[in-house]
């Protein structure tokens, strides 16, 4: 939740300010928030570099499209039901609030899970493996999370509980969060940076499974290795956090649980996948032979265009040379005139 629109943020133990606002810019009333450009740009980027490196990783790169298009509104559906069935007593007297995300209330876990899920029924009707498919595309999440966390810190959310360590972050967000929900804590003290703690092993977790990917023939490996090395980090951050979900009537935290969970069930299914030689299946041929005219489209098109880039300059060129060679023209008669008239002169 957003408490303040511009602030002030510190890091005191650093010496470091920075004045926050999360709204980036507004057109009239409307307002466009860090948070929403930064998940943007996370998505961007991850859909080019998917496409970039389909090719050498076997990869039918009309894939990636699909699944995009699956995984954009499952991503966005997935993380609020998840948030608002974990938080169902603010909502269940305002059902229509349930639909307002710009008020804040997304969590990652629910938008993997339902991810997971579209995925599975959209390669079931296509006959595609879903193991290959993940494998594949699980590389780019944490980088596309690691991206969008920093809207954490615009939004001064999701930060941990107080800290003496020297990169302790202080805002009057921090203060009066603390001071309303969390009385046992000093308001005043620096807090915990989680999102950038998260960001920073996002980063971590997408070069291994770049790594991982390369060089693993088993199915399935490259996501649970995704489940292992993310529910480590996030099982330890989750511990700090001031804001975290809970389980109904219980003090155990929703997504510290499930992070144990997928880290447990990665560890045996890599065991299992090697123990039984489980290999990754190749994609049908026919996915690579849709993919082929649109590549050929592409590149036909890249080539009339330099065709017709080379076209212009060339006829620029001969124009200039043209132009050369008649003021060549004009200066030899000038001087002709030049020496007749002298001669006359004479």
């Amino acid at each position: 939740m957003n408490l303040i629109n511009h602030e002030e943020v510190q890091f005191p133990g650093l010496g470091i300010k920075f004045n926050v606002d999360p709204v980036a810019f507004r057109i009239g009333n409307f307002e466009v928030y860090w948070y929403g450009i930064l998940i943007a740009a996370a998505l961007v980027v991850c859909i080019v570099l998917a496409l970039k490196q389909a090719k050498k990783n076997n990869f039918p790169d009309t894939l990636v499209y699909d699944t995009m298009l699956v995984t954009i509104p499952c991503a966005i559906i997935g993380a609020r039901a998840y948030y608002v069935i974990f938080n169902w007593n603010i909502y269940k007297d305002n059902l229509k609030s349930i639909f307002d995300t710009r008020a804040g209330g997304l969590a990652v876990y629910g938008g993997i899970l339902l991810c997971i899920f579209g995925l599975l029924i959209m390669c079931k009707l296509r006959k595609i493996p879903f193991t290959s498919l993940a494998d594949y595309v699980v590389v780019y999440l944490p980088l596309g999370q690691a991206i969008g966390r920093w809207g954490n810190f615009f939004n001064q959310e999701a930060f941990g509980t107080t800290t003496t360590l020297p990169w302790g972050m202080w805002s009057e967000s921090t203060r009066t969060y603390l001071s309303r929900f969390c009385p046992d804590l000093v308001a005043l003290s620096p807090v915990h940076p989680t999102f950038l703690y998260e960001s920073v092993a996002d980063l971590i977790i997408f070069i291994i499974l770049l790594q991982v990917r390369k060089k693993s023939t088993h199915a399935f490996e490259t996501s649970c290795t995704y489940f292992v090395l993310y529910g480590a980090v996030r099982f330890f951050i989750e511990g700090l956090r001031t804001d975290s979900l809970y389980i109904a009537g219980t003090q155990i935290r929703a997504s510290q649980a499930l992070s144990l969970f997928l880290l447990l069930f990665g560890l045996f299914y890599i065991a299992f996948a090697h123990l039984k030689g489980w290999e990754r299946k190749p994609f049908p041929a026919k996915l690579f032979a849709e993919a082929a005219p649109v590549r050929e489209a592409s590149k036909a098109e890249t080539e009339e265009d330099s065709k017709k880039e080379s076209e212009s300059e060339e006829g620029s060129s001969e124009a200039e040379d043209a132009g050369e060679e008649a003021d060549k023209d004009e200066e030899a008669e000038e001087k002709t005139k030049d020496s007749k008239d002298s001669k006359a002169e004479d």
